[in-house]
């Protein structure tokens, strides 16, 4: 039976939170959001595709940077409120140009870049 993205629970803004994983370091590299549409054009292109609050609008992943998510297995967890997608990522995930959009830690009670 196909997958069907509206089976999925999204929030009252009809997204749900999508995780990005480098699927060969395992490397958790940002979040973002998708909504059903996204979901399904990042399936059928293989290119990740996330829905942007800021501008409201798609956001094919790396289209102005170069820095593109290339997508190697979609997941969604146990209550379908979340998604993992592993990827394959060219350059850096975060805006910032780090590869990874988690580098501050919370270390004896400081923010810390790691």
């Amino acid at each position: 039976m196909p997958f069907d993205p509206a089976t999925l629970t999204y929030n009252d803004a009809g997204l749900i939170p999508a995780i990005a994983q480098d699927a060969t370091s395992q490397e958790v590299l940002m979040l973002a959001w998708m909504n059903a549409e996204s979901i399904a054009q990042t399936l059928q292109s293989g290119q990740v595709t996330y829905w942007s609050r800021s501008r409201q609008a798609f956001w094919a992943k790396g289209a102005t940077s170069g820095n593109v998510q290339k997508l190697v297995e979609m997941r969604f967890d146990c209550d379908s409120d979340c998604l993992l997608l592993m990827v394959d990522q060219t350059g850096a995930a975060c805006h910032t140009g780090r590869r990874s959009c988690f580098f501050t830690a919370i270390q004896d009670g400081e923010a810390v870049e790691v």
